[in-house]
């Protein structure tokens, strides 16, 4: 993933930018969820992250070795700090529809089709006990993997390449949503930036 998390000379992860506007995702997710969600508790995982990484040996890292080689507290903030950067560069107020290409053809092959691949991916999203991520990954073979995270939990962990990230925190959908996970999780499908997704699967 291209990120726009760096670590600067100074030591210290700066907060993304968000590819559109806070209301651009409405109804789906609204302006408020977006305000508390990227505004309070995204920057409050990279303000922990950059107090955590200082005299360790992750001070210098880059946010993806840092995924992959941490555990504890700088796992669980620098993990968060990476899935919400993902998750919110994987939605366009244009998104929706279905994949096509090479990601098309690995949907319907490896699920049967893509409305059988969105019920499996829904239905894990929505079983995933307390607080988590739900992924779509792709192994080193081009398998496409469907897994269940609990926490900060991260396919990279795994040695996979994410291509999706559904984040099931409640914070991500209750002042919208309330209880209702499985509303949410189906809302999410409308903004999908498929062509974000397909650039992941095919490396670019």
């Amino acid at each position: 993933m291209g990120t726009n998390v760096q670590n600067s000379n100074a030591r210290e992860f700066v907060m993304f930018k968000l590819p559109y506007e806070s209301n651009a995702l409405e109804p789906v997710i609204s302006k408020q969820t977006i305000d508390f969600h990227y505004g309070k508790h995204v920057q409050a995982y990279v303000n922990n992250l950059n107090n955590l990484i200082k005299g360790t040996a992750f001070e210098n890292s880059s946010l993806e070795e840092l995924v992959k080689k941490s555990d504890g507290a700088i796992f669980n903030n620098g993990a968060q700090v990476w899935n919400h950067e993902f998750y919110f560069n994987t939605f366009s107020p244009n998104g929706g529809g279905a994949p096509s290409s090479a990601l098309a053809e690995a949907i319907k092959s490896q699920f049967g089709s893509f409305d059988n691949f969105k019920k499996e991916f829904s239905a894990a999203s929505v079983s995933l006990f307390g607080s988590g991520w739900c992924w779509l990954s792709v192994d080193g073979q081009g398998k496409l993997v469907i897994t269940k995270e609990s926490n900060a939990g991260n396919p990279l962990k795994l040695g996979l390449k994410p291509l999706i990230g559904f984040d099931v925190w409640e914070h991500s959908y209750y002042l919208d949503y309330q209880n209702r996970r499985a509303d949410h999780i189906n809302a999410l499908w409308n903004i999908i930036d498929w062509k974000i997704v397909e650039k992941r699967f095919e490396g670019k």
